[in-house]
């Protein structure tokens, strides 16, 4: 069975793609966005935001949602003493976010594929949110090589395990 996946991800277990191996004399120049990648660093929130874990689930989902993504699944996780880890799945790629309440520090990373989302909205959602002082944003696109996004692959056999 072959299958042509030109959008966003570039080679999620497909095999096949000799062009692509480290002696190969392909450039992979970059051809089409697959999306944005936000890399936020949040300092001087509120200690007591970046402790709760219902408080935190219901930003990150109004978060996904200003972003314009589709919320897929969200997971999240609040550490003894303090501390809250949240990973939302999105239709689009991901939100996630790390918070040290005791610095008053979250680091947060939101990426998503498709020319339809807004991942600085998400940012800008969470900043405010969490009463940040002072944040700082890196943004960058996320490009599909040419010798990715118009490869032919056959999906790759995995062995089963004994």
């Amino acid at each position: 069975m072959k299958q042509n996946l030109s959008c966003l991800h570039p080679n999620p277990g497909w095999g096949g793609i000799e062009s692509l191996s480290a002696t190969s004399s392909v450039s992979p120049s970059a051809t089409d966005m697959v999306g944005k990648h936000c890399i936020l660093e949040l300092y001087d929130c509120d200690h007591a935001k970046l402790d709760d874990e219902a408080f935190l689930r219901d930003t990150i989902t109004t978060a996904a949602k200003s972003a314009g993504a589709t919320l897929l699944n969200l997971i999240t996780h609040r550490f003894e003493p303090q501390g809250v880890t949240g990973l939302a799945l999105l239709g689009e790629s991901h939100i996630s976010i790390h918070t040290w309440p005791e610095n008053g520090y979250a680091a947060v990373d939101v990426f998503t594929c498709g020319d339809h989302t807004m991942p600085e909205r998400a940012c800008d959602v969470l900043r405010c949110a969490l009463g940040a002082q002072r944040h700082q944003l890196k943004s960058f696109l996320r490009e599909t090589p040419a010798a990715v996004a118009n490869a032919q692959r056959d999906p790759q056999i995995v062995a089963a395990a004994a």
